[in-house]
């Protein structure tokens, strides 16, 4: 039996489709009935439960062989922040599953956790990983780079942006390097470290073959799209000066069918940091070629607009 928390998120649910091919048995933690009932149709079982509350995770993880920890944010809001989710949400997490004798646990981490990092989100990354390595239980860690597929939060925000306005606005100068990987590519490598029984008790840094910076990345988007639109650039100075307006203009922007993705200063900072790592990093670690970013694209977003 596989414990999946966080099994409704992008990552998971392409996790779980493959899993459903296999006739893997399998239970997910969910917040409410509407995703339980999506869970169950799927055949899997499906417990009610948040792992920010400890006393909800209680029982959830009896008769589990292997812990899967997706569950993560990547801003925060109102009750829901960094440390009650990553830090805190491991804790319990990892104490339930210790209490309940998993033999196993994987947790997906991201790619420049540090415990130094001055930002929140690579900072609690950290030390969630640090809660899974004291644990006694063997474990998986990955620290992927941005990963993307069919309705990833990334190219969700980034057509968002593209669709919003005459022109596209860029925070910054756009040279910051990504290397974005597939989905697709990720289930692979999942399922060689953690299915199949690789490395216990090792953390795995990896990406995409290719280091692209913000603005290649924009222009991937754009080509696949078959859009074609003036690109602005704007300083990070001017863009967090419009932080606090953001709310009423993305108000204003939706009355008028239109989405602008949500900005956080942080995450505006993060847009400004390369996340990089070995472009050969897939093949030394799991032993085939990633595609590049392109052909993903032109799988994923066939007939979007």
């Amino acid at each position: 039996m596989i414990f999946i928390a966080g099994g409704t998120g992008f990552v998971g649910r392409n996790l779980l489709d493959a899993l459903q091919g296999e006739g893997a048995s399998v239970r997910c933690l969910v917040r409410d009935e509407k995703k339980a009932e999506w869970v169950r149709s799927l055949g899997f079982e499906a417990v009610q439960g948040d792992i920010t509350n400890a006393d909800s995770l209680d029982g959830a993880l009896e008769g589990v062989e292997a812990a899967v920890h997706l569950a993560g944010i990547i801003e925060e809001k109102p009750g829901s922040t960094f440390e009650s989710v990553h830090v805190q949400g491991t804790r319990n997490l990892v104490s339930e599953s210790a209490a309940s004798g998993v033999k196993r646990i994987f947790y997906q981490s991201a790619l420049g956790a540090d415990i130094h990092s001055p930002f929140a989100y690579l900072k609690t990354k950290a030390e969630a990983e640090k809660i899974v390595i004291s644990s006694d239980i063997p474990y998986t860690i990955f620290r992927p780079s941005l990963i993307v597929g069919k309705g990833d939060g990334f190219t969700e925000r980034m057509k968002q942006l593209i669709s919003a306005g005459p022109v596209v606005p860029v925070p910054g100068d756009g040279l910051a390097r990504f290397q974005p990987v597939y989905i697709r590519d990720w289930l692979q490598c999942f399922r060689r470290a953690f299915i199949n029984g690789g490395d216990r008790e090792r953390i795995y840094e990896f990406g995409g073959p290719e280091q692209l910076s913000y603005n290649e990345i924009l222009k991937e988007i754009m080509d696949a799209l078959e859009i074609k639109k003036s690109v602005i650039h704007i300083p990070m100075g001017v863009a967090r000066l419009s932080l606090p307006f953001m709310g009423a203009v993305r108000s204003f922007a939706s009355a008028l069918g239109r989405e602008i993705p949500p900005v956080t200063d942080e995450l505006l900072s993060l847009l400004g940091q390369d996340n990089i790592c070995g472009e050969d990093s897939i093949t030394k670690n799991f032993g085939f070629t990633p595609v590049r970013f392109s052909e993903a694209l032109r799988e994923f977003l066939k007939g979007s607009s």
